[in-house]
């Protein structure tokens, strides 16, 4: 029995020694197992690293050093074009700036050259109509000596400076009974139409006409010395200040220029055509009278001047609107027997114009009147043309249509007798009368 006990003993012991044993094995292998799996990945974490680390070097060594012409070709193609690219939006953006900036700073230039508005009243006015080819003109005088005589130029009659010095001067005044006295008010317009000449052989000659604001014939006594207004073809100017008409100071115009000249008080003001060329606020002297001269002392040059006007000065036309109701201009022109607005006509349009955009409440009839002179049904009419082509320039110009009619009346309303050239003057005219 003990020794069967012994036995058995031995045999637990022999089994749980055989059961720990592969336990233990089990135990062996599964860390053996872990520790195999850990050392192949680091194995392969450390051959990846190494694979990316090579393949980094060898491009960055590639980039730094070109691997190849082509890599440096498309390297530097690239920078070239990203520098390209950079530069458009830099000067895109400094454009954008500066855009932005001159949109800010910009000012907005309201700026008119052209405001002349003739006087109401006339004074003076010499179409030559009537006078003889050859002799001097019937109501003008001569200052000093020169050689100036009536002509007709394409079938209308002119004055012709044939030979004459301005310098003397040689001039032709107005022959008035009140010549001898200061004639010309502290307000007044002076208006003449002159001829620029063209080319003289294979020389081009240019004379300037000269106006002066007195008459040294007859008002030695109480004249006012002063410098003349000079005109040429392309400039205005009186005692050095003026303006060219353009920009191109060699430019030469051959054919007829619109003189016009207004003085207030002590301003002076000058204007070619349709632009103002001198602007004098402070003048120290005061105008008596006028003569005209042309500097042609060769007699080489055809210098010829026509249509000559002088007009009184008057109180502001919106005054007289809201005095009589009504005002009176001389200063909107048309072409002979035409409706045809001439362009020294806008002074006065526009004046009307800002008077109306500025005054709401103003509704105008625009009437036409003519002379006597011609049919008395051709005037009726053409009276009626001019008149609608006012209206329709200043429905043009933005104000409304409601605001305007039109009629004509030709000869039948005159102002003044039809038997002077200043009473025709004043009767051809066109009024705006309120309604």
């Amino acid at each position: 029995m003990k020794k069967l006990i012994i036995f058995v003993t031995t045999l637990l012991i022999c089994c749980s020694q055989t059961l720990y044993s592969q336990i233990d094995l089990k135990r062996v292998v599964k860390n053996v197992q872990k520790k195999t799996e850990k050392k192949i990945e680091r194995k392969i974490e450390k051959t990846l690293n190494n694979g990316v680390d090579s393949v980094l070097e060898r491009t960055e060594k590639g980039i730094k050093n070109g691997v190849t012409s082509k890599t440096k070709k498309d390297s530097t193609a690239v920078l070239q074009t990203n520098q390209v690219n950079n530069n458009k939006s830099n000067n895109t953006i400094s454009k954008t700036i500066d855009s932005q900036q001159n949109q800010q700073v910009q000012p907005t230039l309201e700026w008119s050259t052209y405001d002349f508005v003739p006087g109401t009243e006339i004074i003076f006015e010499d179409d030559f109509k009537n006078e003889r080819n050859g002799e001097f003109p019937s109501r003008w005088d001569m200052v000093r000596g020169g050689i100036i005589e009536n002509a007709v130029l394409d079938g209308v009659n002119v004055v012709y400076f044939k030979k004459s010095n301005s310098n003397g001067p040689d001039a032709i005044t107005p022959l008035l009974k009140v010549s001898k006295t200061d004639y010309l008010p502290d307000e007044f317009t002076i208006e003449l139409d002159c001829y620029f000449p063209e080319k003289v052989g294979n020389n081009v000659a240019f004379g300037d006409y000269y106006i002066f604001l007195y008459d040294l014939k007859n008002q030695r006594s109480i004249m006012s010395f002063s410098k003349p207004i000079r005109v040429s073809a392309n400039r205005v100017s009186y005692d050095l200040s003026g303006d060219n008409y353009t920009s191109e100071n060699d430019k030469r115009f051959v054919g007829w220029r619109h003189v016009s000249i207004s003085f207030n008080k002590r301003a002076l003001k000058c204007y070619l055509d349709d632009r103002r060329l001198v602007n004098i606020p402070n003048c120290d002297f005061n105008p008596t009278g006028v003569m005209f001269s042309m500097h042609n002392v060769a007699g080489k040059l055809n210098a010829y001047i026509k249509n000559i006007k002088i007009a009184k000065g008057a109180v502001p036309l919106y005054d007289k609107i809201l005095s009589d109701g009504k005002f009176v201009t001389h200063g909107i022109k048309f072409d002979v027997n035409k409706a045809t607005i001439k362009s020294e006509s806008m002074g006065t349009i526009n004046y009307v114009y800002t008077m109306m955009k500025d005054n709401p409440e103003l509704n105008f009839s625009v009437e036409g009147h003519t002379d006597s002179d011609g049919d008395n049904s051709l005037n009726q009419n053409l009276s009626d043309l001019r008149a609608k082509a006012v209206m329709n320039q200043l429905i043009s110009m933005g104000i409304a249509e409601n605001r305007l009619k039109y009629k004509g009346w030709g000869e039948t309303k005159p102002m003044s007798d039809n038997n002077t050239p200043e009473g025709k003057a004043n009767n051809r005219r066109v009024e705006f009368v309120k309604f």
